[in-house]
C-alpha cells in the first residue's frame, strides 16, 4: 500500500519536528544556539545521503521533505543570528552563521563522499 505523497511528507514532518524539539530541550539555546546548529548540519548530512543513495520518489517524501524538512530550519538560523549581534555578541553571530554554512557544506560533501565511495 503507498501513501498520498502529503501523508508521506506529513508523517515524516511530525517525527521531524518531534525530533527538532527534542534536540533543542537538550541542548541550551541562550548559551549558544547549539541545538540549531545541529539540527541544520545532521539535516544536510541526511539529507545529502538519501539523495545521493537514489532513494526512491516516497522515500525522499518521508524522509526528506517531511523529516529533514521539519527536524531543519533555516528561520530560527537566521532569528539567532541577528540576535547574537543584536545583543553586542556580532563576533559570535558571524562565527554562527559562517560555522553553519561551512558545517552544513562539510556535512553534505561527507555524505556524497561516503555514498560515492
Amino acid at each position: 500500500m503507498t501513501l498520498p505523497p502529503a501523508y508521506l511528507v506529513g508523517l515524516g514532518g511530525a517525527l521531524g519536528a518531534v525530533l527538532r524539539f527534542g534536540v533543542g530541550r537538550v541542548m541550551d539555546p541562550v548559551a549558544f544556539p547549539g541545538g540549531t546548529l545541529t539540527v541544520n548540519v545532521l539535516g544536510s548530512f541526511g539529507l545529502g545521503l538519501l539523495t545521493f543513495s537514489g532513494a526512491g520518489t516516497d522515500t525522499i517524501y518521508l524522509l526528506g521533505t517531511g523529516v529533514c524538512g521539519a527536524f531543519t530550519t533555516f528561520s530560527t538560523f537566521s532569528f539567532e543570528t541577528v540576535r547574537l549581534v543584536e545583543d553586542g555578541r556580532r563576533r559570535d553571530g558571524v562565527l554562527y552563521a559562517g560555522g553553519t554554512l561551512l558545517s552544513a557544506l562539510s556535512a553534505i560533501w561527507l555524505a556524497w563522499f561516503l555514498v560515492a565511495r
